[in-house]
């Protein structure tokens, strides 16, 4: 998570500098600086939040797989062949 963190400080921060460099006014290099922060919140809130939610995915998908796992299908294919000849009957 963190290297995603320092990647978009990255970009964001590249940002500010073509705003220090290229932009005089005042006014509307505060406002630019305060829209590339909010847009950095942002990025970083949903990337969290996609890994979370991935993690999560994850991790239920395991238990699931380890569940199905542990079912006894012999058994299970036993008892379906047994009730089919008792209802053939």
């Amino acid at each position: 998570m963190f290297t995603v963190d320092y990647t978009v400080d990255a970009v964001q921060n590249g940002k500010k500098e073509l705003v220090k460099t290229f932009i005089q006014n005042e006014s509307v290099a505060e406002a630019m600086n305060t829209f590339i922060d909010t847009e950095s919140e942002l990025t970083k809130k949903a990337v969290k939040t996609g890994l979370d939610t991935f993690t999560t995915l994850a991790g239920e998908t395991t238990k699931v797989v380890q569940n199905s796992m542990k079912f006894d299908y012999v058994k299970f294919n036993e008892g379906i062949i047994k009730a089919f000849t008792e209802a053939k009957k």
